[in-house]
C-alpha cells in the first residue's frame, strides 16, 4: 500500500509539531531544575539562620525536602487517576503545580522566620537543648517546605503524563528525557547561583528570580495548554529496547530477576550516591577548601557526571535492551572506589597546584549513576507515569537515607575512606549477582565468564586501592583524631606549633591573641564581671583565659570533638574544665542564645576561619548582632574577632557596617602584631578605655599569669599597650568599600566574592 502525499505530508506536520511539543517540555523541565536547585541551596541557609548552623538541622532540612519530592512523585498518581478529560487538562495541571513552586520563593523566608518566632516565644525553649528542639524545628520546617517540595516531586509524573497523552513515540522513554534537562538545569543552577545571583542579589531577591521563572513555565504551559490534541495510537519500534513493549508497563523482568529488584536497585543506587557525596565533601574539603565555590564544584562535578551518564544511556537505548547492562554495574562499583585514590593525601604524582583535580575523580561514578538510574525507571515504568513516579519516590528515599546514614553512622565510626569503602559493598553485591548470573538465551558460558573475570578483577583492584590508600590525617607524624557526625577533627604538633584542624583546614595555632578576647573586654568593664561567654571553642585558649577570672564561662562550639582536644593543647584543661563555674556545650552559638534567658558581661567570638568559609556569615551578621546585644548586660562588651588578614577589604567594610548598624558604641583595635587582625569591642553603653595600669588593677593574680603567660610582652601593662596603640578609626574601615552593603543573613557578602575580587565588581 502506497502513502498518499497528503498522508505524508500529515505525518511529517505531525512529527513536527511532536518535536516542537518534546522541545518545549524539556526546556520546562531546565528552567524547573535551576528553580530546584536554587530553593535547596537557599532553603537550607535560611533554615540556619532561622533554627541554627548545627548537622542535624541541616540533615533535617535536606530530608523534608527529599521527603516532598518523593510524596509528589508518589502522589501524583491520585490526581492521573482522576481521568483527565484530555492532555490540555494534563498540562494545566502541570502548569498549576510549577506556580504552585514558583510562590514558595515568598512563602518559605516568611515561614522559616514566623517559625523561629515561635520558638523564641514558646513557654519551655530554653529547655529544648536537643530532641525537644530537633523535634519543634523539624516540625515547623516541614510545614514551611513540605507543601512546596511536594508540588515540586509531582511535576516528573505530570510531565510524562503530558507526554504520553501527546507525543506517544517518546512515551516509553520520557523519564529518561526529563531527567536530562532536570540535571543540566541543576547543574545551571549551581554554576549561576553560586558564582553570580546571590552575589548581585543576595538570597531573598535570588528565590525571586526562581519564582519568577516558575511563574513564567507555568505560563508557557498554560498557552501550549489552549488546543492541545491527543496522539493518534502509534505502534512502539521493534527496536532491542522495545522488544519487550508488549509485555505491560513494569513488567518486564530487568536481567532476569523478580520485578521488585528493579525498585531494590533504585533504592540502593539513591542511598549510595548520596551518602558518597557526604563522604566525598568532608574527603576532598582539606583540598578544595570550605568556602562556598568549593561545595558549587563537587556539587556541579557530581551533576556533570549525571548529566554526562543520563545523555549516553538516551543513545544507547535505542539500539539496545535494558538487560545489555549488567557490566555496567561492575563498572560503577569499581568507580566509586576511585575518590578512596584520588584523595590519598601521599599521592607521589600530586603536587599542590594540581589538588583541586582531584576532584574528577568523581565523575565516572556519577556518569554511571545517571546511566543506571534512568534506565531502571524507564525499565520499571514502560513510560507510565504512575509507574515511574512510584519508582521515582523509591529512588529518592534511598537519598535521603544516604546522608544520614553516612554522617551519623559510617563517618563517625570509619573515617572518610572506609566508609566509602563500605558505601561500595552494595554495589560489588549487585554487580556479583549480575556477573555470575546465567543469562536467558545463552548457549556457551563465554559471556557469563568474560563477565564474571570482569567483576573479580575490579574486586582485587578495589581491595587494593582501599587498602594501600591513606587518610588525610597520615600527613602529620604525631596526632591525635576524632570523628564526629559533623566533622573530622585533627590535634597535630608539638610545642607552640601544635596546629588544631577541622576537616584539614587549619582553624588556630597558640597565639596571644585568643588571650586578648578575653582578658581585654573583661578588663575594660567598669564593675568586676560576673561571667561570660565564649562562642566557638578552638583550642579552648579564650575560654581557659576567661576561667582564669574565676567567673561562671560557659564556652560553646558546634563539632563535638573539638572541646575533647583541650587536654591536647593545654596541660591544665582537666584543671579548668573542672572548675565548677565552667561549662561547654556543643551547641551552634546563635541558637545556644536564642534558648537561653541570661545575659552575660562579655561575649566574646571567634569565628571559624577562613572569613570566606561557607555559614560563617552567620557570626558576622547584623542579625547575629542583635541577638548578642540582647543576651548583654547593660554595660556589657562584645568581642569579635576578625582575621583581616585573610578577608578582603569588602568584607572588613561589611563587617564593621553591621556591627554599627546593631551597637550604638563600636571600637576597633589592630591586633598585638599590627597586622593579623581587627578585634571588634561593641556595646550598648560608651566604651571608656582608662590607662592600662588601671586596667592591670582590675585583673585578679591568676588573670594577669594568664595573660602574659606566651608574651609577646613580659609585663600585661606592655601587653595592653600593643593593641590599645593601635585602634582603628571605624570611618576608616567602613571607607575600605563604601558601596558595599552591611553584612546580613540574607547578603552574606563575605561568603559570596568572586565576582567583586576577582573581576571588580560593585568598585
Amino acid at each position: 500500500m502506497v502513502s498518499s502525499p497528503v498522508a505524508v505530508a500529515a505525518g511529517v506536520r505531525k512529527s513536527e509539531v511532536s518535536t516542537a511539543q518534546l522541545r518545549w517540555y524539556f526546556a520546562f523541565f531546565v528552567i524547573s531544575g535551576f528553580c530546584g536547585l536554587v530553593y535547596e541551596v537557599i532553603w537550607v541557609r535560611l533554615a540556619m539562620a532561622s533554627f541554627g548552623v548545627n548537622t542535624a538541622l541541616v540533615s533535617i532540612v535536606l530530608s523534608i525536602f527529599m521527603a516532598g519530592l518523593g510524596l509528589g512523585s508518589w502522589g501524583a498518581r491520585f490526581m492521573q487517576q482522576k481521568k483527565l478529560a484530555s492532555p490540555a487538562a494534563a498540562l494545566r495541571l502541570y502548569a498549576a503545580a510549577e506556580l504552585c513552586i514558583g510562590l514558595s520563593s515568598l512563602a518559605v523566608p516568611f515561614e522559616l522566620k514566623l517559625g523561629r518566632e515561635i520558638l523564641l516565644h514558646a513557654q519551655g525553649f530554653g529547655a529544648w537543648q536537643s530532641a525537644g528542639y530537633f523535634v519543634a524545628a523539624g516540625c515547623l520546617v516541614a510545614l514551611a517546605l513540605l507543601p512546596w517540595c511536594t508540588a515540586m516531586g509531582a511535576t516528573f509524573p505530570l510531565l510524562m503524563d503530558v507526554i504520553r497523552r501527546t507525543v506517544a513515540t517518546e512515551s516509553k522513554f520520557s523519564f529518561s528525557y526529563l531527567y536530562i534537562a532536570n540535571v543540566l538545569g541543576a547543574l545551571l543552577g549551581t554554576l549561576v547561583s553560586a558564582f553570580v545571583l546571590i552575589e548581585l542579589l543576595g538570597f531573598r531577591r535570588t528565590l525571586f528570580v526562581a519564582g519568577v521563572l516558575n511563574a513564567a513555565i507555568a505560563s508557557l504551559a498554560l498557552w501550549l495548554s489552549v488546543g492541545l490534541r491527543p496522539a493518534e495510537s502509534i505502534d512502539p519500534s521493534s527496536s532491542p529496547a522495545s522488544a519487550s513493549a508488549k509485555e505491560a508497563p513494569g513488567q518486564q523482568r530487568l536481567y532476569g530477576l523478580p520485578r521488585s529488584a528493579s525498585l531494590l536497585l533504585l533504592f540502593t543506587t539513591g542511598l549510595v550516591s548520596m551518602g558518597m557525596e557526604v563522604v566525598w565533601i568532608r574527603q576532598f574539603t582539606p583540598y578544595l577548601g570550605t568556602v562556598v565555590y568549593a561545595f558549587a564544584e563537587i556539587l556541579g562535578a557530581y551533576l556533570l557526571g549525571t548529566l554526562m551518564g543520563s545523555r549516553r544511556y538516551r543513545r544507547w537505548v535505542h539500539a539496545h535492551a535494558p538487560g545489555e547492562s549488567r557490566r555496567v554495574w561492575t563498572l560503577l562499583a569499581l568507580a566509586a572506589v576511585l575518590p578512596v585514590v584520588a584523595a590519598d593525601p601521599l599521592l607521589p604524582f600530586m603536587i599542590p597546584a594540581l589538588d583541586q583535580l582531584r576532584i574528577l575523580a568523581i565523575v565516572l561514578f556519577c556518569a554511571l549513576a545517571g546511566f543506571v538510574t534512568p534506565l531502571l525507571v524507564d525499565s520499571w515504568s514502560g513510560g507510565d507515569p504512575d509507574r515511574a513516579g512510584a519508582a521515582y519516590a523509591v529512588n529518592i528515599v534511598g537519598c535521603l537515607l544516604g546522608p544520614l546514614v553516612a554522617s551519623f553512622l559510617l563517618l563517625p565510626v570509619l573515617g572518610e575512606r572506609w566508609s566509602l569503602v563500605a558505601l561500595c559493598i552494595p554495589l560489588f553485591a549487585i554487580a556479583g549477582i549480575l556477573s555470575f548470573q546465567e543469562q536467558a538465551g545463552e548457549t556457551l558460558p563465554k559471556p557469563r565468564l568474560r563477565s564474571s573475570t570482569a567483576f573479580v578483577l575490579a574486586v582485587v583492584a578495589a581491595a587494593g586501592a582501599a587498602g594501600l590508600s591513606h587518610d588525610f590525617e597520615t600527613r602529620f607524624a604525631a596526632r591525635e583524631v576524632k570523628r564526629d557526625y559533623t566533622a573530622t577533627v585533627i590535634a597535630t604538633g608539638t610545642g607552640f606549633q601544635r596546629l588544631l584542624l577541622v576537616n584539614g583546614i587549619g582553624m588556630t595555632t597558640l597565639t596571644p591573641v585568643t588571650k586578648y578576647l578575653a582578658h581585654l573586654p573583661l578588663a575594660l568593664l567598669p564593675t568586676p564581671p560576673r561571667n561570660g561567654l565564649v562562642i566557638c571553642f578552638g583550642m579552648g585558649t579564650t575560654f581557659r583565659s576567661m576561667v582564669s577570672w574565676g567567673i561562671p564561662t560557659t564556652a560553646v562550639d558546634l563539632v563535638p570533638s573539638v572541646p575533647k582536644m583541650f587536654h591536647y593543647f593545654h596541660s591544665d584543661a582537666a584543671l579548668v574544665e573542672e572548675a565548677p563555674y565552667a561549662r561547654i556545650v556543643t551547641d551552634d552559638g546563635r541558637r545556644f542564645l536564642d534558648g537561653s534567658n541570661e545575659t552575660y558581661d562579655v561575649i566574646a567570638v571567634d569565628p571559624p576561619p577562613p572569613v570566606q568559609a561557607a555559614g560563617s556569615s552567620l557570626l558576622y551578621s547584623r542579625e547575629f548582632y542583635s541577638v548578642i546585644r540582647n543576651h548583654l548586660s547593660k554595660n556589657g562588651i562584645a568581642m569579635i574577632w576578625y582575621p583581616s588578614i585573610i578577608g578582603d577589604a569588602g568584607s572588613t567594610a561589611a563587617i564593621a557596617k553591621s556591627l554599627v548598624q546593631s551597637f550604638p558604641y563600636v571600637r576597633a583595635y589592630r591586633s598585638f602584631d599590627g597586622q593579623f587582625g581587627i578585634h571588634f569591642l561593641a556595646s550598648r553603653e560608651p566604651i571608656n578605655v582608662p590607662s592600662s595600669n588601671v586596667l592591670v588593677a582590675r585583673m585578679p593574680s591568676r588573670a594577669l599569669a594568664d595573660f602574659v603567660e606566651w608574651g609577646p610582652a613580659r609585663d600585661p601593662k606592655t601587653q595592653f599597650d600593643l593593641v590599645l596603640s593601635r585602634e582603628i578609626p571605624l570611618e576608616k574601615l567602613i571607607g575600605e568599600d563604601l558601596r558595599i552593603p552591611a553584612l546580613t543573613d540574607d547578603r552574606p557578602v563575605n561568603e559570596y566574592y568572586i565576582l567583586r575580587t576577582r573581576l571588580g565588581y560593585g568598585r
